[in-house]
């Protein structure tokens, strides 16, 4: 069974709180099922934008776990908020958490950790 987005949104920002990272929740979308995305301020000044994978990235023995693929990177925030912006016209029901001081987040969400 997988879990809904809001419960494991929650776990996520409690994982990255528990590590003296900073996660906030800037939109929040379907309780059950709204797609979510994952905005990272890296150290560096670079901004990364994570967004669900597609189902041929999910292993068939592990289909109830989120996988996420890294959809933009840029040292330019607007250009990864104006990304956002299309993708909320398309699926209004997305969340949206941002992550910060958490250097492993990236390989957190591709299953690389």
């Amino acid at each position: 069974m997988r879990l809904t987005s809001e419960f494991w949104v929650s776990a996520l920002m409690r994982r990255i709180r528990t590590a003296d990272g900073f996660a906030y929740l800037v939109r929040r979308g379907a309780t059950e099922a709204g797609a979510i995305f994952i905005k990272i301020r890296n150290r560096d000044g670079q901004f990364d934008l994570y967004m669900p994978a597609p189902q041929s990235e999910y292993d068939p023995e592990r289909a109830d776990e989120r996988r996420f693929i890294l959809y933009k990177q840029s040292e330019d925030e607007q250009l990864i908020n104006e990304q956002l912006e299309k993708e909320l016209r398309f699926d209004p029901d997305l969340w949206l958490v941002e992550i910060e001081d958490y250097p492993d987040a990236g390989e957190l969400l591709t299953g690389q950790i």
